[in-house]
């Protein structure tokens, strides 16, 4: 193993420490009075335990790796994620569901070197679920590899879809959803995808800030998923998009139905 290797192994391990404390933190004041603050509009709320998470999680990052660079949902300034080394940071994905159901959030981690995924981490933290890996570290959840996509007929699968999405009219989620045996939504994009990782889903469609999917990208592509806009491109990386996780060999089916 040369050098670079070593240090990539070195920050691999480091990131799993990572999101294992920020879980055990999260779980430790999960009943603590919230300091809520909505974002956008009352549905997109963030809590003062977002900011503690990611401000404790760039803080060990830079005290380590101080010429790394933080892309976080809680960031002020974002850099270009594809320069440089790059840790992408969502402290709580599915705050919704922290604040009002206690379950159902995630920890999201994934670090890039000049915009090539290297891994990422997606952790399920009541469950104590972590996936992770991508790039030349195999796909786990915990410590069990995970099988590559396993073909079967999209008739047969569930999508992960909010009804927000479900009626939109362009692209036309609702002829695609309408294809499978029907719609679950989740409220974590994290959880989500990793239940296509799994098969639970056959396909996840949202719409989410980089911070949300880039882990799942990375994760994806070695198990035989694509991480793709409506038209079958790749994601911009720049702001909020609308994206598809899927198997990549039924892209042009998926392509199909949502054109129609």
């Amino acid at each position: 193993m040369d050098a670079k290797d070593r240090i990539l192994d070195e920050k691999y391990r480091f990131a799993k420490e990572l999101v294992a404390e920020a879980g055990d933190f999260l779980r430790q004041h999960l009943h603590d009075d919230l300091e809520i603050e909505e974002k956008t509009d009352f549905t997109d709320l963030v809590t003062h335990l977002d900011r503690q998470v990611q401000a404790d999680m760039t803080q060990k990052i830079l005290s380590r790796y101080p010429d790394d660079v933080i892309y976080g949902e809680e960031s002020v300034n974002l850099q270009p994620l594809n320069q440089g080394a790059v840790w992408v940071i969502d402290p709580i994905d599915g705050t919704n569901n922290f604040v009002a159901q206690k379950t159902d959030f995630a920890v999201i981690l994934a670090y890039l070197e000049d915009g090539q995924g290297q891994f990422g981490l997606i952790y399920d933290v009541m469950n104590d679920e972590l996936y992770h890996g991508g790039g030349s570290f195999p796909v786990c959840l915990n410590q069990e590899v995970l099988p590559k996509y396993e073909e079967k007929p999209f008739h047969q699968g569930l999508i992960g879809m909010s009804a927000g999405l479900f009626h939109q009219e362009k692209p036309n989620f609702r002829h695609f959803a309408l294809q499978s045996l029907g719609t679950r939504s989740y409220g974590s994009a994290g959880l989500s995808f990793c239940h296509v990782l799994t098969g639970r889903l056959m396909a996840h469609v949202t719409h989410v800030y980089p911070w949300d999917f880039v882990a799942a990208g990375i994760l994806g592509q070695p198990l035989g998923y694509s991480l793709v806009r409506p038209d079958g491109s790749q994601p911009t990386y720049e702001g909020r998009e609308y994206l598809l996780f899927v198997p990549t060999s039924k892209l042009e089916e998926v392509k199909g139905y949502l054109s129609q």
